[in-house]
């Protein structure tokens, strides 16, 4: 996105309180959560009736009856009916994700203005039929008479087809879970349980203070009775999480990754508004910051790299094509899929070794400033719905932007399957 004609603002953004699987959003779905964030966007901006040259909606965990969701979204959000939708996915990335699609169309010229967001849901799961029913159940339909019908049925038919299969997190290369390998993580770079849980518990206080200041006012929507994050802990103490039993290596006594100091599973959504300066500027509408570039790496997870350490090869990459370095920042969001994930990252950029031997860095990439750091709070205290994390962390930063008046803000966002998404977001 740079070196182009047009600059990409940020406009705003919105969510639901995120919370807990099988809590006030089990019943809602993906259609149902990507519809009040989409809806609350077109009221906040007076978008009834406009039409948009994009809208990318994404979910990771969703029924294949969902393959269209951005679409049957917005056609229920009071957008025109002529405005496009696409359906994408990248694990935690994927609303970071669709900001960048937005935003490279709006910087391209090929669009004016988009909606970037995502849903997901761990308590409306899809439930799929065992491998061999689901092949029974094809032959059954392939049977020309009803004694070939009959027979694909019955012939060595087992009750335990009948089994259903549910969703589940594990690396399809490795079958290990991302909590498995954020903890092989957290051993090789030596993070204590100590820091980790200290992490967790600054993040409450911080998202919980946050809240108080009225931060979270218009950008975060009442919805099914919730007014906050349901995994938000403000009376949480360091004693309380360190009375925790290790979630993932529970017999080796060296698991450190607990359930206060690991995202939860969550349901939520949360979207944000992109346009062109001339679009905002003739619908009367205020830019909050400007996303100025993204980068993506991967890492090669199934042969001894970190699986969640792709962040710490994109950022270099980005921060190298615009001469900044990683101390130029007023802000950094960095997802807290686990407190282990941040601290190894930050532990890694300041390796000579890893900076040298796998960045191809000259130096170590160096230190932030913890006060920097996802300053109101980050995953850990919010939430996780895997899609919609990336639009939240952009929301919120162009807000922060937005209130500092001028500054830059770093977005670092882990994935399954060893991906990075990061951006920059900036306000002149």
């Amino acid at each position: 996105m740079e070196n182009t004609q047009k600059r990409v603002g940020v406009i705003g953004g919105v969510r639901i309180p995120f919370c807990r699987n099988n809590t006030a959003y089990a019943d809602v779905g993906n259609f149902g959560m990507s519809v009040k964030v989409l809806g609350a966007l077109v009221e906040r901006y007076g978008l009834h009736g406009v039409e948009l040259g994009e809208v990318a909606m994404g979910a990771v965990i969703k029924h294949a009856s969902d393959w269209n969701l951005a679409r049957e979204a917005l056609l229920s959000s009071g957008l025109a009916p002529t405005t496009p939708g696409i359906t994408t996915a990248r694990a935690c990335g994927t609303s970071l994700d669709n900001a960048i699609i937005i935003a490279n169309k709006i910087a391209a010229g090929q669009i004016e203005a988009g909606i970037a967001g995502g849903s997901d849901t761990t308590s409306d799961v899809p439930i799929v039929l065992s491998e061999r029913l689901r092949k029974r159940l094809l032959a059954i339909n392939r049977g020309k008479s009803w004694q070939d019908k009959l027979r694909a049925a019955t012939q060595g038919f087992s009750f335990k087809e009948l089994k259903p299969a549910f969703p589940g997190v594990a690396e399809p290369r490795t079958g290990k879970s991302m909590g498995d390998h954020c903890e092989q993580m957290a051993k090789e770079w030596q993070i204590r349980r100590e820091a980790q849980d200290q992490l967790a518990l600054d993040s409450h206080h911080k998202l919980a203070a946050a809240y108080e200041a009225g931060f979270f006012n218009d950008l975060v929507i009442p919805f099914r009775g919730l007014k906050r994050d349901g995994f938000l802990r403000p009376d949480s103490t360091l004693e309380k999480l360190s009375a925790l039993k290790p979630a993932f290596d529970k017999t080796s006594g060296r698991g450190t990754l607990t359930a206060g100091n690991s995202t939860g599973l969550s349901d939520g959504a949360a979207a944000v508004l992109l346009a062109s300066e001339d679009w905002a500027a003739k619908r009367g509408l205020t830019i909050q910051a400007y996303l100025r570039d993204a980068e993506v790496a991967a890492v090669d997870f199934v042969h001894g790299e970190g699986l969640l350490m792709a962040p710490t090869v994109a950022v270099p990459r980005m921060l190298a094509r615009h001469g900044l370095t990683l101390q130029d920042f007023d802000y950094y969001e960095i997802h807290e899929a686990f407190a282990a994930q941040v601290l190894c990252t930050l532990r890694a950029w300041e390796s000579a070794d890893y900076c040298k031997n796998r960045l191809g860095l000259d130096a170590p990439f160096g230190s932030i400033d913890p006060a920097k750091l996802n300053v109101n709070g980050s995953s850990l205290a919010a939430g996780h719905p895997f899609a919609a994390t990336g639009a939240r962390i952009v929301a919120t930063l162009a807000r922060m932007l937005e209130q500092k008046g001028s500054g830059r803000g770093l977005i670092s966002i882990c994935t399954a399957g060893g991906m990075g998404v990061t951006a920059i977001l900036e306000r002149p």
